[in-house]
C-alpha cells in the first residue's frame, strides 16, 4: 500500500493506494462513520461491511440529483449522525459525487471520505473535490468544491464490473494521456490487450498515472481559473450527449473527445493524424467515437455550459498529443464548427 497525502488549500486529502475495503476500519472509526453505497455495491460487496451503518440508494447516473441526496441526508439523521461523524461513499462517480455533496451540506459540513469502486471512480470522479448533482437537463449543475479526508483505491473493486463498464473507465485515462501525457498515450496505445484483459499490474500503473496527473492539475488550481479547465477536454460537448443520449459518461466523454480534436484542427492546428491516432485508440478501447446526436439540442444544452462566460465558452483544446490549451471560444463560432461536425 502507498499513503499519499495531498494539501489542498491546507485540507489533507490521504490517498490510501492499493489499500483493500476489508481495510476500511484501520482508517475510520466505524463507531463514527456512516457509509452511503448503491444497491449494486451493496450487492457485490456489503458483505465485507454488515457491522457498518450504511444508506443504501438507488444505482445510476439518471439518480445523481437532489431527491438522492435529500435520502442519504434522511439517513444521517436517522444514524443520529453529528458534525463529527464521516460519511464514507461506497461505489462510482454518482456514489462520490452524491456523498460528497450531502457531506458539505448536513450540519454546515462534515468529513467525509470516498472508496471508488469503478475504474472511471477511481482515475476521476473521487478526486479533485467536486462534489455535486444534475438537475432537470444539465449535468452537475448543483455543486460544492470541498476535498474528502481520504480516498481508499482497492484495485480489485473495478474487476467486478461488466465489460461495458470496464471500457467505460478507459475515456478519462486517455483524456489525461491526450491534455498532459503523450507517454501514457504511447503506452495505451502498446499495452491495448493487456489493459482490457484486465491485468491487474497495468490497472495498477494506469490509476496511479490517472491519480497523479488530475491531482497535479487540482493542487496548482484547485477552484478552476485555469489549467483545472484542461480536466475537462471532451466533456463539453460530451456532457450534452451523456443528457440526450442516456450513455455512460465515459462514452459520452470520448465522443465529446474527437469533437475537441476537430475542433482542434480548425482553432488551433492540430494534426488531422493526431485526431486519426486518437480515434483508432478510443475505438481499440471499444468507446464510441461517431457524433450522431442532433445538433441544435447539443447546442442548446451546452450554450448554458458551466463554463460559458458572457458570450464565449472556454473550450478545451489540443496542440498536440500530450498537450492542452484553452480559448475562450465565442458561442456563436462553437455553433459554426457543430454544424461541420
Amino acid at each position: 500500500m502507498k499513503k499519499l497525502t495531498n494539501n489542498f488549500q491546507q485540507q489533507a486529502t490521504t490517498y490510501f493506494m492499493g489499500e483493500s475495503l476489508l481495510q476500511l476500519g484501520n482508517h475510520v472509526d466505524r463507531n463514527r462513520s456512516v457509509l452511503v453505497i448503491d444497491e449494486n455495491v451493496e450487492r457485490l460487496h456489503g458483505h465485507h461491511l454488515h457491522d457498518w451503518k450504511k444508506i443504501v440508494v438507488p444505482a445510476g447516473e439518471e439518480v445523481k440529483n437532489m431527491a438522492t441526496v435529500e435520502l442519504v441526508i434522511d439517513g444521517l439523521a436517522a444514524h443520529e449522525a453529528d458534525r463529527k461523524t464521516t460519511l464514507i461513499g461506497i461505489g462510482g462517480g454518482m456514489i462520490t459525487d452524491v456523498a460528497g455533496f450531502a457531506a458539505s451540506i448536513y450540519m454546515r459540513g462534515i468529513p467525509f471520505g470516498f472508496v471508488p469502486s469503478t475504474l472511471l471512480a477511481q482515475v476521476d470522479a473521487s478526486i479533485g473535490g467536486k462534489n455535486g448533482v444534475s438537475h432537470g437537463k444539465h449535468k452537475n449543475l448543483l455543486g460544492t468544491i470541498r476535498q474528502p479526508e481520504f480516498i481508499l483505491f482497492d484495485y480489485a473493486l473495478p474487476l467486478t464490473m461488466p465489460a461495458e463498464e470496464w471500457h467505460n473507465g478507459f475515456a478519462e485515462i486517455i483524456k489525461y494521456a491526450c491534455i498532459m501525457d503523450a507517454e501514457l498515450f504511447d503506452y495505451l496505445e502498446t499495452n491495448r490487450e493487456k489493459a482490457l484483459a484486465r491485468d491487474v499490474a497495468v490497472l495498477e500503473y494506469l490509476v496511479e498515472k490517472s491519480v497523479a496527473a488530475k491531482t497535479k492539475v487540482v493542487l496548482e488550481d484547485e477552484f478552476e481559473n485555469g489549467p483545472r479547465r484542461w480536466l475537462n477536454f471532451g466533456h463539453t460537448l460530451g456532457h450534452a450527449v451523456e443528457k440526450l443520449e442516456h450513455i455512460a459518461h465515459g462514452k459520452a466523454v470520448a465522443i465529446g473527445m474527437i469533437a475537441a480534436a476537430r475542433f482542434s484542427e480548425q482553432l488551433m492546428g492540430f494534426s488531422n493524424d493526431e485526431t486519426l491516432r486518437l480515434i483508432k485508440l478510443l475505438t481499440d478501447y471499444q468507446l464510441p467515437v461517431a457524433f450522431t446526436s442532433d445538433k441544435a439540442a447539443v447546442f442548446d444544452i451546452f450554450k448554458l455550459d458551466k463554463k460559458r462566460e458572457k458570450d464565449a465558452i472556454h473550450f478545451v483544446l489540443l496542440e498536440k498529443i500530450g498537450k492542452a490549451t484553452t480559448m475562450p471560444v465565442p458561442i456563436t463560432d462553437l455553433q459554426l464548427l457543430l454544424q461541420a461536425l
